[in-house]
């Protein structure tokens, strides 16, 4: 009788007792370096899939796939050299952070129309951290001064750091949000043609045409296409039979359609 204990480890455990073996070797300062060499390489190659999951929760956002993945994986080996065993934690819950980190860094940069100094990119947030909080603090916009004061920089500093923002471009057209039921990208909304369009030179040729009509034929037109009634609601609405408002309509539009090809 096979328990509970006897059935054989899920993936996950496989993973787990094999990166703890792959850790004690890598860690064994007594072992030659290509072993702790080998053990390292065998540790990036049994998280990757962590990596590939992390980088989906980035994908449509104007990044090819392969290059996330390879940007998380510097998160990962960097994961790997500073992990500690005797810490208690999974070295999955332990390296999540530093691969996420590392893609949001990538896109961070990648953000940057013109390529700026790291020290400009960093100053500028922190302009838009204490411009958040001095405008809150002081119910007005802070000045240069008062942001180099409370950032600890100087007035030429903030300057430059604020002008470096106009080398900041927008997120990508076709970016969108990563899940599932995300919002359509800017591209989905912006460079549509608008149906409504190709409708307006007839819309405007057709209002003189309109007003030249009689009332009770005007009424009849508007409720009939602009407020989608039935010939038989119509006749109730007005007091006449359906028949005479079937007349009404058909020689109301042929009326319209001789004056347009007329125009024409």
């Amino acid at each position: 009788m096979i328990t509970e204990a006897d059935s054989p480890p899920t993936g996950i455990e496989l993973t787990r007792l094999r990166s703890a073996e792959l850790f004690r070797e890598l860690h064994d300062a007594g072992a030659p370096q290509h072993v702790r060499a080998r053990a390292r390489d065998d540790l990036v190659h049994l998280h990757l899939p962590l990596v590939e999951h992390c980088a989906r929760r980035f994908r449509n956002r104007g990044e090819p796939f392969e290059d996330l993945v390879q940007v998380g994986t510097i998160g990962l080996i960097k994961s790997v050299d500073r992990f500690d065993t005797d810490r208690g934690v999974e070295f999955s819950t332990y390296a999540t952070p530093t691969i996420i980190g590392e893609i949001k860094r990538y896109f961070r940069d990648k953000g940057w129309a013109i390529r700026v100094p790291r020290r400009l990119q960093e100053l500028r947030m922190q302009i838009g951290s204490a411009t958040a909080e001095l405008t809150q603090s002081l119910g007005r916009s802070p000045t240069p001064r008062e942001l180099a004061e409370a950032i600890g920089c100087t007035v030429e500093e903030i300057v430059e750091g604020i002008e470096s923002s106009n080398a900041y471009s927008t997120l990508s057209l076709d970016a969108s949000d990563d899940s599932e039921d995300g919002a359509a990208s800017m591209l989905d909304a912006i460079g549509v043609d608008d149906a409504n369009l190709e409708h307006v030179e007839i819309r405007e040729s057709i209002k003189p045409l309109l007003d030249r009509l009689d009332p009770r034929e005007k009424k009849i037109l508007l409720l009939r296409f602009f407020k989608n009634m039935t010939q038989s609601q119509i006749a109730e609405e007005i007091g006449v039979s359906q028949m005479h408002v079937s007349r009404l309509l058909n020689r109301t539009l042929v009326q319209l359609r001789t004056s347009l090809e007329e125009a024409d």
